[in-house]
Protein backbone atom coordinates (compact mmCIF):
# COMPACT_ATOMS: atom_id res chain seq x y z
CA UNK A 1 0.00 0.00 0.00
CA UNK A 2 0.58 3.61 -0.56
CA UNK A 3 2.87 5.51 2.10
CA UNK A 4 0.52 7.55 4.69
CA UNK A 5 1.75 10.95 3.62
CA UNK A 6 0.93 10.08 -0.63
CA UNK A 7 -2.23 8.73 0.22
CA UNK A 8 -3.34 11.79 2.23
CA UNK A 9 -1.71 14.12 -0.42
CA UNK A 10 -3.28 12.06 -3.02
CA UNK A 11 -6.73 11.74 -1.75
CA UNK A 12 -7.31 16.02 -1.13
CA UNK A 13 -6.40 16.42 -4.83
CA UNK A 14 -8.71 13.93 -6.25
CA UNK A 15 -11.31 15.08 -4.08
CA UNK A 16 -10.47 18.52 -5.22
CA UNK A 17 -10.66 17.42 -8.76
CA UNK A 18 -13.85 15.92 -8.52
CA UNK A 19 -15.53 18.63 -6.51
CA UNK A 20 -14.51 20.80 -9.69
CA UNK A 21 -16.18 18.59 -11.66
CA UNK A 22 -19.65 18.11 -10.13
CA UNK A 23 -19.74 21.62 -9.93
CA UNK A 24 -20.19 21.30 -14.01
CA UNK A 25 -23.65 20.83 -15.20
CA UNK A 26 -23.84 19.19 -18.96
CA UNK A 27 -23.87 21.42 -22.08
CA UNK A 28 -23.10 18.82 -24.72
CA UNK A 29 -25.41 16.35 -26.17
CA UNK A 30 -24.07 14.86 -29.36
CA UNK A 31 -25.11 11.73 -30.52
CA UNK A 32 -24.03 8.28 -30.10
CA UNK A 33 -21.51 6.79 -33.11
CA UNK A 34 -23.61 4.03 -33.85
CA UNK A 35 -26.27 1.23 -32.31
CA UNK A 36 -25.40 -1.54 -30.29
CA UNK A 37 -26.61 -5.09 -31.51
CA UNK A 38 -30.03 -6.26 -29.59
CA UNK A 39 -30.07 -7.72 -26.02
CA UNK A 40 -28.81 -11.34 -25.98
CA UNK A 41 -28.21 -13.68 -23.62
CA UNK A 42 -25.18 -13.56 -21.44
CA UNK A 43 -21.76 -14.30 -22.55
CA UNK A 44 -20.76 -17.41 -22.89
CA UNK A 45 -17.36 -18.91 -21.09
CA UNK A 46 -15.38 -19.50 -24.54
CA UNK A 47 -14.25 -16.37 -25.86
CA UNK A 48 -16.15 -15.15 -28.47
CA UNK A 49 -14.57 -13.63 -31.94
CA UNK A 50 -12.95 -10.17 -31.90
CA UNK A 51 -15.40 -7.36 -32.99
CA UNK A 52 -15.73 -6.02 -36.52
CA UNK A 53 -13.43 -2.76 -36.67
CA UNK A 54 -14.71 0.26 -36.39
CA UNK A 55 -14.11 3.30 -38.89
CA UNK A 56 -11.04 5.02 -37.93
CA UNK A 57 -8.61 7.90 -38.57
CA UNK A 58 -5.71 6.66 -40.76
CA UNK A 59 -2.56 5.32 -38.69
CA UNK A 60 -4.85 4.41 -36.12
CA UNK A 61 -4.57 1.17 -34.25
CA UNK A 62 -7.02 -0.05 -31.87
CA UNK A 63 -5.47 -3.52 -29.98
CA UNK A 64 -8.37 -6.52 -29.89
CA UNK A 65 -9.76 -7.42 -27.27
CA UNK A 66 -7.89 -9.26 -24.82
CA UNK A 67 -8.65 -12.83 -24.22
CA UNK A 68 -8.90 -13.80 -20.45
CA UNK A 69 -11.23 -15.97 -18.16
CA UNK A 70 -14.87 -15.12 -17.87
CA UNK A 71 -15.71 -12.98 -14.56
CA UNK A 72 -17.09 -14.75 -11.87
CA UNK A 73 -20.57 -15.74 -11.99
CA UNK A 74 -22.96 -13.66 -9.59
CA UNK A 75 -23.69 -15.70 -6.43
CA UNK A 76 -26.74 -17.67 -6.48
CA UNK A 77 -29.89 -15.83 -4.63
CA UNK A 78 -30.96 -17.60 -1.56
CA UNK A 79 -32.76 -14.60 -0.01
CA UNK A 80 -36.93 -15.07 -0.11
CA UNK A 81 -38.23 -11.95 -2.03
CA UNK A 82 -35.25 -10.52 -3.09
CA UNK A 83 -34.84 -7.60 -5.76
CA UNK A 84 -32.79 -9.89 -7.77
CA UNK A 85 -31.56 -9.64 -11.28
CA UNK A 86 -34.73 -9.67 -13.86
CA UNK A 87 -32.51 -10.16 -16.57
CA UNK A 88 -28.84 -9.76 -18.38
CA UNK A 89 -28.27 -8.09 -21.58
CA UNK A 90 -25.30 -8.46 -23.62
CA UNK A 91 -23.72 -5.08 -25.47
CA UNK A 92 -21.71 -5.17 -28.59
CA UNK A 93 -19.80 -1.91 -27.77
CA UNK A 94 -18.76 -1.45 -31.38
CA UNK A 95 -18.34 1.89 -32.70
CA UNK A 96 -19.18 2.93 -29.19
CA UNK A 97 -22.88 2.80 -28.30
CA UNK A 98 -24.57 5.49 -26.17
CA UNK A 99 -26.88 4.79 -23.30
CA UNK A 100 -29.06 6.90 -21.07
CA UNK A 101 -31.45 9.53 -22.08
CA UNK A 102 -30.05 12.52 -20.98
CA UNK A 103 -27.65 12.48 -23.95
CA UNK A 104 -27.71 9.46 -25.92
CA UNK A 105 -32.00 8.92 -27.54
CA UNK A 106 -31.01 5.82 -29.70
CA UNK A 107 -30.61 2.90 -27.74
CA UNK A 108 -34.30 2.40 -25.78
CA UNK A 109 -33.60 -1.09 -24.85
CA UNK A 110 -35.11 -1.36 -21.32
CA UNK A 111 -38.85 -2.21 -20.48
CA UNK A 112 -41.11 -0.44 -18.54
CA UNK A 113 -40.20 -0.43 -14.59
CA UNK A 114 -36.89 -1.56 -15.68
CA UNK A 115 -34.25 -0.01 -14.02
CA UNK A 116 -29.84 -0.12 -13.93
CA UNK A 117 -28.22 0.63 -11.31
CA UNK A 118 -24.95 2.58 -12.01
CA UNK A 119 -22.15 3.93 -9.68
CA UNK A 120 -19.43 6.16 -10.00
CA UNK A 121 -16.12 7.67 -8.39
CA UNK A 122 -14.91 4.42 -6.78
CA UNK A 123 -13.68 2.27 -5.01
CA UNK A 124 -13.32 3.97 -1.84
CA UNK A 125 -12.95 2.96 2.09
CA UNK A 126 -16.16 1.96 3.89
CA UNK A 127 -18.44 3.30 1.13
CA UNK A 128 -17.95 0.78 -1.28
CA UNK A 129 -17.80 -2.36 0.63
CA UNK A 130 -21.03 -1.02 1.95
CA UNK A 131 -22.61 -1.02 -1.25
CA UNK A 132 -21.83 -4.02 -1.92
CA UNK A 133 -23.09 -5.55 0.78
CA UNK A 134 -26.41 -3.69 0.29
CA UNK A 135 -26.53 -4.84 -3.38
CA UNK A 136 -25.80 -8.89 -2.31
CA UNK A 137 -28.09 -8.53 0.37
CA UNK A 138 -30.77 -8.13 -2.08
CA UNK A 139 -29.08 -10.55 -5.05
CA UNK A 140 -28.69 -7.91 -7.54
CA UNK A 141 -25.96 -5.95 -9.49
CA UNK A 142 -24.91 -2.71 -10.87
CA UNK A 143 -22.28 -1.11 -13.23
CA UNK A 144 -19.12 0.59 -11.09
CA UNK A 145 -17.71 3.05 -13.35
CA UNK A 146 -14.21 3.37 -11.15
CA UNK A 147 -11.96 6.48 -11.08
CA UNK A 148 -8.69 5.44 -12.66
CA UNK A 149 -6.79 7.29 -9.60
CA UNK A 150 -8.94 5.43 -6.89
CA UNK A 151 -8.44 2.07 -8.13
CA UNK A 152 -4.84 2.40 -7.73
CA UNK A 153 -5.47 3.79 -4.42
CA UNK A 154 -7.98 0.59 -3.34
CA UNK A 155 -7.46 -2.28 -5.67
CA UNK A 156 -8.37 -4.69 -3.43
CA UNK A 157 -11.86 -3.01 -3.35
CA UNK A 158 -11.90 -3.45 -6.87
CA UNK A 159 -11.12 -6.73 -6.89
CA UNK A 160 -14.09 -7.33 -4.63
CA UNK A 161 -16.35 -5.77 -6.84
CA UNK A 162 -15.65 -7.71 -9.78
CA UNK A 163 -15.43 -10.92 -8.08
CA UNK A 164 -18.86 -10.49 -6.65
CA UNK A 165 -19.87 -10.67 -10.61
CA UNK A 166 -20.34 -6.86 -11.00
CA UNK A 167 -19.54 -5.16 -14.02
CA UNK A 168 -16.84 -2.72 -14.38
CA UNK A 169 -16.68 0.37 -16.00
CA UNK A 170 -14.35 2.99 -16.25
CA UNK A 171 -14.61 7.10 -15.52
CA UNK A 172 -10.76 8.73 -15.91
CA UNK A 173 -8.05 8.76 -14.54
CA UNK A 174 -8.48 11.71 -12.34
CA UNK A 175 -12.21 12.92 -12.70
CA UNK A 176 -11.24 15.72 -14.72
CA UNK A 177 -13.84 17.48 -16.91
CA UNK A 178 -12.97 16.98 -20.44
CA UNK A 179 -14.96 19.97 -21.53
CA UNK A 180 -12.33 22.15 -20.02
CA UNK A 181 -10.68 24.32 -22.52
CA UNK A 182 -7.50 24.13 -21.09
CA UNK A 183 -6.83 20.44 -21.61
CA UNK A 184 -5.67 19.25 -25.17
CA UNK A 185 -6.83 16.32 -27.46
CA UNK A 186 -3.37 14.40 -26.04
CA UNK A 187 -4.69 15.45 -22.15
CA UNK A 188 -7.93 14.44 -22.96
CA UNK A 189 -7.23 10.82 -24.24
CA UNK A 190 -4.47 10.11 -21.50
CA UNK A 191 -7.76 10.89 -18.78
CA UNK A 192 -9.43 8.46 -20.59
CA UNK A 193 -6.94 6.02 -21.53
CA UNK A 194 -4.47 6.05 -18.36
CA UNK A 195 -8.03 5.23 -16.58
CA UNK A 196 -8.50 2.56 -18.14
CA UNK A 197 -5.06 0.97 -17.62
CA UNK A 198 -5.60 2.12 -14.27
CA UNK A 199 -8.20 -0.42 -13.44
CA UNK A 200 -7.27 -2.92 -15.25
CA UNK A 201 -4.08 -2.67 -13.31
CA UNK A 202 -5.72 -2.56 -10.02
CA UNK A 203 -7.88 -5.90 -11.29
CA UNK A 204 -4.20 -8.05 -11.61
CA UNK A 205 -4.23 -7.37 -15.24
CA UNK A 206 -8.05 -8.59 -15.84
CA UNK A 207 -9.55 -6.08 -18.54
CA UNK A 208 -12.51 -4.28 -17.13
CA UNK A 209 -15.58 -3.70 -19.45
CA UNK A 210 -15.52 -1.06 -22.64
CA UNK A 211 -18.19 1.12 -21.02
CA UNK A 212 -17.19 4.60 -19.85
CA UNK A 213 -19.03 7.67 -18.06
CA UNK A 214 -17.73 11.18 -19.07
CA UNK A 215 -17.46 13.22 -15.48
CA UNK A 216 -20.13 15.32 -14.58
CA UNK A 217 -21.77 14.06 -17.90
CA UNK A 218 -19.46 16.07 -20.20
CA UNK A 219 -19.27 14.98 -23.25
CA UNK A 220 -16.71 16.60 -25.45
CA UNK A 221 -17.96 15.36 -29.67
CA UNK A 222 -14.71 14.88 -30.24
CA UNK A 223 -14.02 12.66 -27.76
CA UNK A 224 -17.41 10.60 -28.04
CA UNK A 225 -15.54 9.94 -31.52
CA UNK A 226 -12.54 8.76 -30.15
CA UNK A 227 -14.38 6.57 -28.11
CA UNK A 228 -16.40 5.15 -30.70
CA UNK A 229 -13.65 4.38 -32.39
CA UNK A 230 -11.99 2.78 -29.44
CA UNK A 231 -15.40 0.56 -30.01
CA UNK A 232 -16.15 1.57 -25.63
CA UNK A 233 -19.81 2.63 -24.82
CA UNK A 234 -20.79 5.69 -23.43
CA UNK A 235 -23.01 6.07 -20.64
CA UNK A 236 -24.76 9.19 -19.13
CA UNK A 237 -28.30 8.51 -17.13
CA UNK A 238 -31.79 9.10 -17.17
CA UNK A 239 -32.35 9.32 -13.68
CA UNK A 240 -29.98 11.59 -11.47
CA UNK A 241 -29.66 10.96 -7.67
CA UNK A 242 -27.54 13.71 -7.13
CA UNK A 243 -26.37 11.72 -4.25
CA UNK A 244 -23.63 14.31 -3.86
CA UNK A 245 -25.91 17.21 -2.93
CA UNK A 246 -27.45 15.61 -0.39
CA UNK A 247 -27.68 16.43 3.04
CA UNK A 248 -28.74 12.79 4.18
CA UNK A 249 -29.57 9.34 3.19
CA UNK A 250 -33.45 10.03 2.76
CA UNK A 251 -32.47 12.66 0.30
CA UNK A 252 -31.14 10.26 -2.00
CA UNK A 253 -34.41 7.89 -1.81
CA UNK A 254 -36.63 10.93 -2.15
CA UNK A 255 -34.86 12.16 -5.33
CA UNK A 256 -34.37 8.79 -6.95
CA UNK A 257 -37.68 7.50 -6.08
CA UNK A 258 -39.36 11.07 -7.59
CA UNK A 259 -37.90 10.33 -10.58
CA UNK A 260 -38.14 7.11 -11.18
CA UNK A 261 -42.13 7.41 -10.65
CA UNK A 262 -42.00 10.16 -12.74
CA UNK A 263 -39.85 8.09 -15.90
CA UNK A 264 -41.59 4.63 -15.42
CA UNK A 265 -37.65 3.40 -16.20
CA UNK A 266 -33.80 4.70 -16.70
CA UNK A 267 -30.54 4.10 -15.51
CA UNK A 268 -30.18 5.47 -12.42
CA UNK A 269 -26.83 7.52 -11.62
CA UNK A 270 -25.27 7.26 -8.34
CA UNK A 271 -21.93 7.33 -6.37
CA UNK A 272 -20.17 4.36 -4.90
CA UNK A 273 -17.57 7.73 -3.39
CA UNK A 274 -20.93 8.71 -1.11
CA UNK A 275 -21.58 8.12 2.37
CA UNK A 276 -25.15 8.72 1.95
CA UNK A 277 -25.54 6.52 -1.18
CA UNK A 278 -24.17 3.49 1.21
CA UNK A 279 -26.26 4.47 3.58
CA UNK A 280 -29.47 5.03 1.17
CA UNK A 281 -28.64 1.96 -0.75
CA UNK A 282 -30.37 -0.41 1.87
CA UNK A 283 -34.35 0.95 1.84
CA UNK A 284 -33.78 2.22 -1.38
CA UNK A 285 -33.56 -1.31 -2.86
CA UNK A 286 -36.29 -2.33 -0.95
CA UNK A 287 -38.53 1.21 -2.46
CA UNK A 288 -37.94 -0.12 -5.50
CA UNK A 289 -38.64 -4.02 -5.16
CA UNK A 290 -42.02 -2.25 -3.05
CA UNK A 291 -42.48 -0.34 -6.67
CA UNK A 292 -42.48 -3.43 -8.61
CA UNK A 293 -39.14 -2.06 -10.20
CA UNK A 294 -37.26 -4.77 -11.90
CA UNK A 295 -33.26 -4.43 -12.09
CA UNK A 296 -31.22 -5.21 -15.68
CA UNK A 297 -27.68 -6.23 -15.76
CA UNK A 298 -25.63 -5.04 -18.52
CA UNK A 299 -22.64 -7.07 -19.45
CA UNK A 300 -20.25 -6.20 -22.58
CA UNK A 301 -19.75 -8.73 -25.49
CA UNK A 302 -16.10 -8.22 -25.24
CA UNK A 303 -13.71 -6.72 -22.77
CA UNK A 304 -11.96 -3.59 -22.96
CA UNK A 305 -8.18 -3.10 -25.17
CA UNK A 306 -5.97 -1.00 -23.07
CA UNK A 307 -2.97 0.19 -24.92
CA UNK A 308 0.11 -0.56 -24.30
CA UNK A 309 1.81 2.62 -23.84
CA UNK A 310 -0.22 3.89 -21.43
CA UNK A 311 -0.03 0.92 -19.28
CA UNK A 312 3.17 1.87 -19.24
CA UNK A 313 2.90 5.59 -18.64
CA UNK A 314 0.58 4.33 -15.54
CA UNK A 315 4.01 2.46 -13.78
CA UNK A 316 5.16 5.86 -13.22
CA UNK A 317 2.22 7.10 -10.75
CA UNK A 318 1.81 4.42 -9.35
CA UNK A 319 3.93 4.00 -6.15
CA UNK A 320 2.08 0.34 -4.97
CA UNK A 321 4.06 -2.75 -5.19
CA UNK A 322 3.68 -4.38 -8.47
CA UNK A 323 5.56 -7.55 -7.98
CA UNK A 324 2.93 -9.83 -6.14
CA UNK A 325 -0.67 -9.81 -7.23
CA UNK A 326 -0.91 -12.52 -3.95
CA UNK A 327 -4.33 -11.29 -2.12
CA UNK A 328 -4.36 -10.08 1.35
CA UNK A 329 -5.21 -13.29 3.47
CA UNK A 330 -2.46 -15.15 1.81
CA UNK A 331 -0.01 -12.39 2.99
CA UNK A 332 -1.39 -11.09 6.14
CA UNK A 333 -2.28 -13.51 8.50
CA UNK A 334 -4.07 -13.28 12.00
CA UNK A 335 -2.01 -15.09 14.79
CA UNK A 336 -3.97 -14.07 17.65
CA UNK A 337 -6.76 -11.63 18.54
Amino acid sequence: MRVAAGLILASAMSLAMTGAAWSQTPTAKPAAATQAAPAAAPAAAAPAAAPAAAAAPAGFVNPPPPKQAPQPARAACNTQGALGVARTVEIDTTGGPGFGFEHFKELDFLRDKEVVLTFDDGPWPKNTPAVLKALADECTTGIFFSIGKHATYEPEILKQVYAAGHTVGTHTWSHANLNNKKLNEAQRKEEIEKGLSAVKWALGGISPSPFFRFPALQHPPEMVTYLGNRNTAIFSCDIDSFDFKASKPEKVIETVMKKLDAKGKGIILMHDFQKHTAEALPELLKRLKAGGYKVVAMRAKFPASSLPEYDQELMKDVKLPTVSQRPVNSVVTTVSE
